[in-house]
């Protein structure tokens, strides 16, 4: 009951502001015209203020009965980014049905098993979306839409030229419809024109995976940027014939963005924020859903071991400049493509909205590894995590006393 009073917030205070607002420019033109000692004329006047006040305000906000008021927009959607309060009203009634998750993100090291076959085979994919409760900081909660239950939602791994089934279903407590378009998929949509699924239905889309590449899918469902600002992506690997050369560690790291009413910080249930996300102004910007999402070193592997790092960027609005401080990325897929060559020696890379790549690189000297957005203003919005390295160090290659580091 606590988080849903704090969510409740941003409502009391706009449509309070909005009430004091007008009462008050009421008040004032009442006062200033009570010196013509014509009660009817004061009274008519502020009348005729309040009329043609709701006269240009109305159009523009309350008709839709919306999150903020008065917002503008032209995408396709005829909702928009908005909340409709119909929805709002939902959330408050059903509230105590929603699966609260102690830790909404993905563990990096959940990666499907290396390809290894020659042959096309036919996969199957379950996905369920879940709309749940969890913390994007230490006590700033967030109603997250995801895909199973995290962000991002599972890898999934498949070969070029496999005939896939998804059947995805959109979790009967959840409030909105839900759909997925994968960026892999050749049809309308990406598949997001079968797969939309009202609460408690299941779809199931069948595609071949006829491009090779690592490639993003998420929500498609109107408004399709508001669905992956509430964490509704993730990635497939549509590998090529006999698989990716062999390495010895895999990780899964996406990058998203958070649009929070409150300010970075704010502790309590926080509510989105349209009208940041339209002006690309996220409160948090995030590796797998929230900040800190590396607790005791979950990304850890050898001296002298192979690392191969998928990542994605859910967006919806800014680039991953990708960086690891004290690594030079081996090579890098760029723009996740597997049939172009591989760039070589590359320090930091970007990853477009919408985009994915995959970097290799072979830890030669133990420590920790930090990887960041390079836009490094983000790693204060909880943009980075932590690999750490084991082993020998060789003192011919670095050499010298290390003490913490702070900041980059």
């Amino acid at each position: 009951m606590a988080l849903a009073l704090t969510f409740i917030w941003a409502y009391v205070v706009q449509s309070a502001g909005l009430f004091v607002a007008f009462t008050a420019a009421a008040v004032f033109i009442y006062l200033a015209l009570r010196r013509m000692r014509s009660r009817s004329m004061t009274v008519a006047l502020v009348v005729v203020f309040l009329g043609i006040s709701l006269f240009f305000y109305v159009p523009n906000g309350l008709p839709a009965f919306q999150y903020p008021f008065g917002s503008t927009y032209y995408g396709p959607s005829s909702m928009g980014p908005v909340l409709p309060l119909s929805h709002v009203w939902e959330f408050f009634t059903h509230f105590s049905q929603f699966q609260h998750v102690a830790d909404i993100s993905r563990d990096p090291n959940d990666v499907p098993a290396p390809l290894t076959r020659t042959t096309v085979a036919a996969d199957t994919i379950d996905i369920t979306a879940n709309e749940v409760i969890s913390q994007i900081a230490p006590g700033v909660f967030f109603n997250f839409w995801t895909f199973d239950g995290t962000v991002p939602g599972p890898m999934i791994r498949v070969m070029q030229g496999d005939t896939v089934t998804v059947r995805f279903k959109n979790d009967a407590k959840s409030i909105h419809p839900h759909s997925i378009d994968f960026h892999a998929v050749i049809g309308p949509g990406g598949g997001a024109s079968v797969l939309q699924a009202n609460p408690g239905e299941t779809k199931t889309l069948t595609f071949k995976a006829l491009h090779p590449g690592i490639f993003v899918y998420h929500c498609a469902s109107p408004d399709a940027a508001n669905h992956m600002a509430h964490g509704m992506y993730g990635l497939i690997d549509v590998e090529p014939v006999g698989g990716l050369p062999k390495v010895d560690k895999e990780f899964y790291l996406m990058q998203g963005e958070f649009y929070t009413a409150g300010a970075l910080g704010r502790q309590g249930l926080q509510i989105d924020n349209p009208q940041a996300m339209l002006d690309g102004d996220p409160q948090y910007v995030v590796f797998n859903g929230r900040v800190g999402s590396w607790p005791g070193f979950q990304m850890q592997a050898g001296v002298g071991q192979s690392v191969r790092i998928f990542v994605g960027n859910g967006g919806v609005n800014l680039i991953s400049s990708f960086h690891t401080i004290g690594e030079v990325f081996d090579r890098v897929y760029d723009e996740g493509s597997y049939t172009s060559p591989p760039v070589t020696d590359v320090q930091t890379t970007l990853v477009p909205p919408g985009g994915a790549t995959a970097v290799e690189f072979t830890l030669k000297e133990p420590g920790n590894y930090t990887f960041v957005d390079h836009a490094l203003a983000r790693m204060d919005r909880g943009a980075w995590g932590v690999l750490h390295a084991t082993g020998t160090p060789d003192m011919s290659i670095f050499d010298g006393v290390v003490e913490p580091m702070a900041g980059h």
